[in-house]
């Protein structure tokens, strides 16, 4: 019996442990599923922590600026009347021109203009614990990010005034799956962050001047422009009934405006003024009197209480030549800054919210245009002036590069954004190319001084004697006269010989990446990189007329070559910079050169044989050179005085009998007289008169003044019969003369 019972026993140590191993299996399995659940959920949430704050830095650039999302752009010159010390600073530039988008109607007005009825009725419908939460009803927004997942819901933002306001501020407005939650933690954290760094006022303000009232085809922005819209009316004057029809209609513009959905509006108004009531912003018989109140619409979109809109701005005419360029820049600016297009640019622009600073000078504006419509600056006393068709255009600028005054025709202006010669054009320069390509690039190289002797012969180009030196009687014979000249004698005298030896010296290679690099001509082709282009201005296409008068300040700025703008700043509508031109600069060669060079073409004008003496003024020292292409059909002259560098092209587009027609010089005046007549007078009355004077182009401590030998080129020694004065590198000066 004792061994029945052991067994017995035994067999229940057996069943014990057996249901022991099976809970400790048991046990085992649950806690390390609970560990991996916890261990799982840790690296969630931590996932999701990272994720989430991975937008917190993103967060802070909100800011609540007036003129937000504007339908005006607006270009604005410098007020030259304007004293930063007695004047106010909103006199400091005068409004030029404004591009309007007409199907978009918006008008900042300031918090304390709009009535409280319609700051309540926005605040009850939309977000009733505004003015108790910090930014976020996470109740809302909870059941929003739910709703964010669900394929059939309806979609509900549960967003917050101070949240709506950080989406019509950003344009951040994703609504479902992934990247609406990513918008909503985007928004969450703006939001707080506004919450902050503004007040109550401060948001609602923006958001009632950001607000949408509008319906499929037209945007009103605002709670000024709905109530110019709608009743006809300034905001200030909306009663409560009419405040609630703009309110109630937040949630869907489209669907229940006033003007297109009447019955939903009333609805709507309905929901507003209950929501107002049950807060206790209006009385029973204030209800009573808005839900009955027979709404008068005016549905108006010419209506507006604020006068930017009225009279000259809507009837502000044709643009000129130079706004013309100046919106292409901005566009052009903009197209870089959101990486689109130029045409997508354009229509930003045109759609409005743009602030454009320019740089022009609007009275020498005027002054250049109507002076380009003058005849009489163009022909001569008698040409039949039926028979005048040339063409013509000029640009201005300082020696920073910024832009003052350009005209593309010599005709009145009729279309707006037509073809602009100027900046379109592309037009052999002529010589003008040869103080850039050859002549600067060889003396700040030390390969010649200014009286360096070369002989007027030419080189071999393809197997023949080139180039010649062009006649206007001949230009089929060389002309050459085999004879020695100085360097500037070559230049005033405009032979091509000089350029072309120069040209093989430095290589056609080197003078074309100093164009191209230097001095920021984008019209080169690959075929430029040659000698008939980079010696005589023989190029593919040409060249712009602003490029090539922009090449041309380093000669009276000590060689600095700056951008070339007509486009001083631009700002978005919240007021931020997106382009502003910097002071930065390439120098393009030594201020050495660039003096020699100065002193040069000064002979080019002064000198009784040189190219340009009809150019020369009375007053105010200029400096300059002609440029005349193959069989005359590009005239060019670009001249530097003391605070400008100018130019001016004329010329034909059209062929006679299949060959371009040239410019007579019996019918139409030197170029260098037209570009006298076009802007003589106001170098003339420049503040400065001479290069000599302080803060124009004084002389660098780098180049020495001596007299030469007018016979041997050497400097002059006691003698020497014939001097004159010269102007010279002072690490390299010719020897001395001791004939």
């Amino acid at each position: 019996m004792e061994q029945n019972i052991r067994k017995r026993i035994k067999k229940r140590k057996r069943g014990t442990n057996t249901a022991v191993r099976i809970l400790k299996i048991i046990g085992t399995l649950l806690l390390s599923i609970m560990l991996i659940l916890v261990i799982t959920v840790s690296i969630f949430g931590t996932v999701m922590t990272i994720y989430v704050m991975n937008f917190a830095d993103t967060t802070t650039d909100i800011t609540l600026e007036k003129n937000v999302d504007s339908n005006i752009t607006r270009f604005l010159y410098d007020n030259p009347d304007y004293d930063e010390d007695t004047d106010d600073p909103m006199d400091q530039y005068v409004l030029y021109y404004t591009m309007r988008d007409t199907s978009k109607h918006y008008i900042w007005v300031d918090l304390e203009e709009i009535p409280q009825v319609v700051q309540d009725a926005y605040v009850y419908v939309e977000d009733e614990r505004f003015y108790s939460h910090d930014g976020v009803d996470f109740k809302s927004t909870l059941f929003a990010f739910v709703n964010a997942f669900l394929p059939n819901g309806v979609y509900r933002g549960g967003s917050t005034i101070t949240q709506q306001t950080v989406k019509n501020l950003t344009g951040d407005a994703a609504a479902r799956g992934v990247p609406g939650i990513e918008r909503k933690i985007r928004e969450i954290f703006r939001a707080i962050n506004v919450e902050k760094t503004y007040t109550k006022e401060d948001i609602l303000e923006s958001y009632l001047n950001l607000v949408p009232c509008g319906n499929s085809e037209n945007d009103i922005i605002g709670v000024q422009a709905a109530a110019n819209f709608y009743f006809g009316k300034d905001v200030s004057q909306l009663n409560l009934a009419e405040a609630a029809c703009l309110a109630g209609m937040n949630n869907a513009p489209a669907d229940n405006n006033p003007m297109d959905h009447i019955e939903n509006n009333n609805a709507r108004r309905k929901h507003c003024l209950d929501r107002m009531q049950i807060n206790g912003a209006i009385s029973s018989q204030e209800y009573n009197e808005a839900l009955n109140y027979r709404l008068e619409l005016a549905c108006n979109w010419n209506y507006s209480s604020e006068t930017i809109y009225d009279g000259e701005l809507d009837e502000q005419g044709m643009t000129d030549w130079y706004l013309d360029a100046a919106i292409i820049e901005a566009s052009d600016v903009i197209a870089r800054d959101k990486g689109i297009k130029q045409k997508e640019a354009l229509e930003m622009i045109s759609k409005g919210g743009y602030s454009v600073y320019t740089n022009v000078d609007i009275n020498l504006q005027h002054k250049i245009e109507k002076k380009m419509q003058d005849q009489s600056n163009f022909t001569t006393w008698w040409m039949d002036p039926e028979d005048d068709t040339l063409l013509s255009a000029f640009v201005c600028m300082d020696y920073q590069g910024n832009i003052k005054a350009i005209c593309s025709s010599r005709k009145e202006k009729t279309e707006m954004l037509g073809w602009n010669q100027v900046i379109n054009g592309e037009r052999s320069p002529g010589s003008c190319i040869k103080p850039i390509a050859s002549y600067a690039p060889a003396l700040d190289q030390d390969l010649i001084t200014m009286t360096s002797a070369y002989n007027d012969k030419p080189i071999k180009n393809e197997g023949k004697d080139w180039p010649v030196n062009y006649s206007e009687f001949d230009d089929t014979q060389g002309n050459w006269s085999y004879k020695n000249f100085y360097t500037y004698q070559m230049l005033l005298k405009s032979l091509n010989t000089m350029p072309a030896q120069l040209i093989e010296q430095l290589t056609p290679a080197y003078s074309y990446n100093f164009l191209k690099t230097k001095l920021d001509l984008t019209t080169l082709r690959d075929s430029d990189n040659s000698l008939a282009p980079v010696t005589v201005g023989a190029f593919t296409t040409g060249v712009h007329l602003d490029e090539l008068v922009g090449s041309y300040m380093i000669f009276g700025n000590g060689g600095k070559k700056y951008d070339i703008n007509y486009v001083k700043r631009i700002e978005d509508a919240s007021g931020k910079v997106i382009f502003e031109k910097n002071d930065g600069y390439k120098q393009a060669i030594s201020d050495s050169t660039a003096y020699i060079m100065n002193r040069m073409m000064q002979y080019v004008i002064n000198d009784k044989e040189g190219t340009g003496r009809y150019a020369k003024l009375s007053k105010t020292d200029l400096v300059g050179k002609t440029g005349t292409s193959e069989k005359w059909r590009d005239l060019n002259f670009v001249g530097c005085t003391p605070d400008y560098v100018s130019g001016i092209w004329v010329g034909y587009d059209e062929n006679i009998d299949g060959v371009p027609r040239s410019v007579s010089s019996t019918d139409y005046q030197n170029i260098g007289a037209i570009w006298k007549n076009i802007f003589g007078d106001t170098a003339d009355s420049e503040p400065h008169k001479s290069f000599d004077e302080e803060g124009c182009f004084p002389m660098p401590d780098t180049v020495v003044k001596l007299n030469f030998c007018t016979s041997t080129g050497l400097i002059a020694t006691n003698g020497c019969g014939s001097q004159q004065v010269g102007y010279f590198k002072a690490s390299n000066v010719p020897g001395y003369c001791y004939h």
